[in-house]
């Protein structure tokens, strides 16, 4: 049974900075590329981070420079280290198992997402 269990949000102010963890179970997670996602009100769910299983990363261009995802295969473990929060930062971050498409495009790999974890940055 997938399991996906995500932590560390909170309430931040513009320019702090948090730390997520997202512990896995169920699921292979070393041969797993893994990725955070967030989901701001009213908006779609978008693709923050990636990180291959060979450590190699990926960001989304809004959080270039700010976020940086690591993870831990002992641990089965992926964190996101997020730097000089913005409001626009803002949403529910969850994780996930990433698949490649035939377009060379990150999707999620299962169904079975975790309750999230949310992140408020407010002035």
């Amino acid at each position: 049974q997938v399991q996906l269990v995500e932590s560390g949000g909170g309430l931040v102010q513009p320019g702090g900075s948090l730390r997520l963890s997202c512990a896995a179970s169920g699921i292979p997670f070393s041969t797993n590329v893994m990725g955070w996602y967030r989901q701001a009100q009213g908006k779609q769910r978008e693709l923050v981070a990636a990180i291959t299983t060979g450590g190699t990363t990926n960001y989304a261009d809004s959080v270039k420079g700010r976020f940086t995802i690591s993870r831990d295969n002992a641990e089965n473990t992926v964190s996101l280290q997020m730097n000089s929060l913005k409001p626009e930062d803002t949403a529910v971050y969850y994780c996930n198992a990433l698949f490649t498409n035939s377009f060379g495009k990150f999707l999620p790999r299962y169904n079975s997402w975790g309750q999230g974890t949310q992140v408020t940055v407010f002035s």
